[in-house]
């Protein structure tokens, strides 16, 4: 990989040129140095002028100059977040501050990418598993993934730095990993990508490289299903029943869905057909499925887009889903993983009927300046001995991915994540505080950003301790925090 000097206007930049990719990769380089669009560039080499597709009559040896010509895009700034560039916060409408959250340049029809990746760094326990990888090895392509990864998030997550990050050393791995995202249309420039596809397959392979590494975190975003099928045309048949390992759900968008929780259920009971050891035929079976375990991150695709067979597109489904910030999943488990996760939601009921006393204490005696609790424990919200569970089956929303526009080969992805108790949308490089109200409407029914990735956390039981006053009540003793 030779080091050249690529001269623009007054400047001389350094520039590690891969001929192995295509000259397009190396003039998403040059935008992410210089913002100057691929399309607006004119490389020229000893004379020739360099195309997007091939490297055909170009050498290129350490310390060649070459010259570039093109003018850059005008850097738009986000109206609605105030950032300070000596400063790692942002400034909220409300006049807090949450830690500054970095942009990603987009290097073309890249959106699908930064959305992805944004969310799914923006996962706590990822971040500080991947703060901690250290590759023993780079032999596969999930090791080469993971390191990007680590890269990247120390990048994005630097307070001594302050404009958009440029993922290509991340994009070079991702186009090796899945090659079919490295397509390009007939101008030459990148193919838009599906979100969904890019955030399942990141998602294994960061896993898996630090599985490698001696780090497993796996278990946080692993659930298993319980599935039990039954032969409808002959009682005598035998039930079966089998376990399955899931790592998303799937909202299926039926006319009769209107709701996230009821596109999910609506999936896990089904009619199917398969073969009768007793009838010596096919034959129709109910097919019910539960969750067994629930892991601690949920993911859960919207799924919006289908194959259009009279224009041999894809399609999007616009229809308005609701979903919720708070997601309970107890009516999808199995009787015995609602038994145990019952101990932890009646701690959530106290909690919660703790706070509704003490702001009607606030609101009745005003005088006695009552200020609101905030002497707490955080309890774990894993089985003691499941690490990586989720032991109450109560989800809050930490991230969405949308999109906008009619096709996943088009239109253009965003995401929106939770940082600090506050939402923020990141747009590629433009970063801005949204309000939960801007994130509930991004549920469908027209062509605005529309919900495609769903991603939920676990949520955080407190603890209260007693306040001085004697008139509180006790929140959440120890032995209704105990688990069979």
């Amino acid at each position: 990989m030779p080091n050249i000097t690529v001269k623009w206007g007054k400047e001389k930049l350094s520039v590690d040129v891969d001929i192995n990719e295509s000259p397009l990769v190396f003039k998403s380089q040059l935008f992410a140095l210089t913002s100057v669009p691929p399309d607006r560039q004119k490389i020229v080499v000893k004379g020739k002028t360099l195309s997007d597709s091939s490297w055909n009559g170009i050498t290129l040896a350490p310390g060649t100059m070459i010259m570039m010509m093109g003018s850059a895009e005008a850097v738009l700034e986000a109206p609605k977040a105030e950032t300070n560039e000596n400063s790692s916060t942002i400034q909220t409408p409300d006049g807090s501050e949450i830690r500054l959250v970095r942009g990603i340049k987009n290097l073309g029809n890249t959106c699908y990418m930064n959305s992805v990746i944004q969310s799914f760094l923006n996962i706590k326990e990822v971040g500080s598993a991947l703060e901690s990888y250290s590759a023993k090895s780079r032999s596969s392509i999930s090791d080469e993934i993971t390191l990007a990864l680590k890269h990247l998030n120390g990048e994005l997550r630097s307070s001594s730095l302050t404009t958009a990050v440029a993922p290509l050393n991340m994009l070079q791995n991702l186009h090796r990993a899945m090659p079919q995202f490295s397509e390009r249309s007939n101008s030459g420039s990148f193919e838009q990508q599906d979100a969904n596809e890019c955030y399942v397959e990141l998602q294994r392979l960061c896993l898996k490289g630090l599985k490698d590494s001696g780090i497993n975190i796996e278990k946080f975003f692993k659930g298993k299903f319980i599935i039990s099928q039954k032969c409808l045309e002959d009682d005598s048949e035998p039930e079966q029943t089998t376990s399955e390992d899931f790592f998303q759900l799937s909202c299926f968008l039926s006319a009769q869905v209107k709701y996230l929780q009821s596109g999910i259920k609506e999936k896990l009971t089904e009619e199917i057909t398969k073969n009768s050891t007793t009838l010596s035929r096919d034959a129709k079976w109910s097919k019910k499925a539960l969750i067994e375990r629930l892991p601690a991150y949920l993911s859960i695709q919207m799924v919006r887009f289908f194959y259009k067979e009279s224009s041999k597109t894809s399609a999007k489904i616009l229809k308005d889903v609701k979903f919720p910030m708070s997601l309970d999943m107890y009516d999808m488990c199995s009787p015995s993983l609602q038994a145990k996760l019952r101990p932890q939601r009646e701690a959530i009921k106290l909690e919660e009927d703790a706070k509704v006393e003490q702001m009607r204490r606030i609101k009745v005696d005003e005088k006695s300046k009552v200020v609101e609790n905030e002497d707490y424990d955080e309890l774990p919200f894993s089985f003691p001995e499941d690490e990586g569970s989720n032991n109450s089956g109560f989800y809050e929303l930490q991230a969405v991915i949308t999109h906008k526009g009619r096709a996943s080969n088009g239109g253009h992805y965003v995401a929106w994540i939770k940082v600090e108790n506050k939402w923020v949308v990141c747009d590629d490089e433009e970063v801005q505080v949204v309000t939960p109200e801007q994130v509930l409407n991004l549920s469908g029914g027209g062509d605005w950003h529309t919900a495609y990735v769903l991603v939920y956390g676990p949520r955080i039981v407190r603890k209260y301790h007693d306040m001085s006053d004697s008139e509180n009540t006790p929140i959440a003793e120890p032995n209704a925090m105990s688990i069979d």
